[in-house]
């Protein structure tokens, strides 16, 4: 049984991980969302354990479906479940060779039949922290109404939510829990992102994956006090605008990390997502004395190429410090990039969680400065941690 005073050191040392001294968050309204950030590659290597023990059974429900030609994998989510399909969607493609759309589940529950015109087999991943969101339940039945043949790959942190108790052991189902810490008690989503995101690659790539994971964990674990170090010198530099730039997973993870820092400022801070070549098409309008622009550089050399080519523009555009390109290869003779050691050669799929940390480190430090509580940015409930208010229509 875990002491008060062992779970105030633990506090402590994941505090000082992340930047704060000791005593420093103290009534700040930031202890669940200090921990979960922090203790994301710890779970990750608790995702790929499970991942390898369950793997046979999670095979034997997706190897038949995978095996066909005509699937297609639609991943769903809404907010921040959402992007992890966006993150997912390039990745999967690329291993399966199949059809992978990612499409919120809000998009879905809309407009379910422009969703779902075509009536193929589908395999419908949906993810949900709690389960409990309207959308995501909403979804899986508007689905099963519209479809002739589709399956169900249920991705929650919460065995007791509506989503995974409609779909415990129903034949075409399959429920994937995530550790029970991945269960996020703060407002934002850290843990349950990373972790869910993770959760599904493993399961639909198979492989021994063990030792990829554990890799990525260890460079995390060891680069968190340098990105917690960065992050708080970005912060307190007083940018006013926030621009996440990346191409491919980094697409979905660029969406994540502008929504993180939204909602944790409670919409103070101006943020913004595009792809590198796309933000030239008029979002770089955004841009002024007080933006920080931050690439996420692809490790794949080809899209690496026009990473490289957008930061050594923005650098020559902007003021000096203005733009951060994180990376996980070193940078060229003309192009300075911020190297997070121990990640190269790692697909853009793996370099999304390990840099994921970064953006959820400049959220939390941007809160805190800005005056809010980052486990409840939002006391008057304007926005809350599972959404409210949705009335789910009939369908016609």
């Amino acid at each position: 049984m875990t002491t008060s005073t062992e779970a105030r050191r633990t506090t402590t040392f994941m505090d000082r991980t992340l930047g704060f001294a000791p005593g420093e968050l103290d009534g700040r309204g930031a202890d669940w969302t200090v921990r979960e950030i922090a203790q994301q590659p710890a779970l990750w290597r608790e995702v790929a354990k499970t991942a390898a023990r369950s793997g046979e059974e999670h095979a034997a429900f997706l190897r038949p479906l995978l095996d066909r030609r005509d699937l297609r994998i639609v991943l769903a989510g809404a907010g921040t479940s959402a992007y992890a399909g966006e993150v997912l969607a390039p990745a999967l493609r690329r291993r399966l060779g199949r059809r992978v759309d990612a499409i919120p589940s809000t998009d879905l529950v809309a407009d379910p039949r422009g969703c779902l015109g075509e009536d193929v087999p589908t395999l419908l991943v949906s993810f949900s922290r709690s389960g409990d969101s309207p959308e995501a339940v909403a979804a899986t039945r508007l689905a099963d109404r519209l479809l002739t043949d589709c399956h169900h790959l249920v991705v929650t942190c919460n065995p007791d939510g509506r989503l995974a108790r409609e779909h415990a052991g129903a034949p075409s189902s399959l429920v994937l829990g995530m550790p029970a810490a991945a269960n996020d008690q703060g407002f934002a989503m850290t843990s349950s992102f990373t972790c869910m995101t993770l959760g599904v690659l493993l399961a639909l790539t198979g492989g021994p994956a063990e030792e990829t994971v554990h890799r990525l964990a260890g460079a995390a674990e060891r680069a968190l006090p340098a990105i917690a170090g960065r992050a708080r010198s970005l912060v307190e530099a007083g940018y006013e605008r926030f621009v996440y730039l990346g191409g491919g997973p980094l697409r979905g993870l660029a969406n994540e990390s502008a929504l993180k820092l939204l909602e944790l400022t409670a919409g103070q801070a101006v943020t913004h997502a595009e792809s590198p070549l796309g933000f030239r098409h008029g979002p770089k309008s955004v841009l002024n004395e007080r933006t920080l622009a931050v690439v996420y550089v692809s490790g794949d050399p080809y899209t690496r190429a026009y990473d490289l080519d957008l930061v050594r523009e923005l650098r020559r555009e902007t003021a000096p410090g203005g733009v951060l390109a994180l990376s996980a290869e070193p940078g060229g003779p003309d192009t300075d990039v911020w190297q997070i050691p121990g990640l190269d050669g790692l697909d853009d799929v793996y370099l999304a969680l390990g840099f994921a940390l970064f953006a959820q480190t400049v959220a939390l430090h941007d809160s805190i400065r800005l005056g809010h509580r980052p486990d409840n940015p939002f006391p008057a409930q304007e926005v809350n941690r599972v959404v409210q208010g949705v009335t789910i229509h009939p369908l016609g």
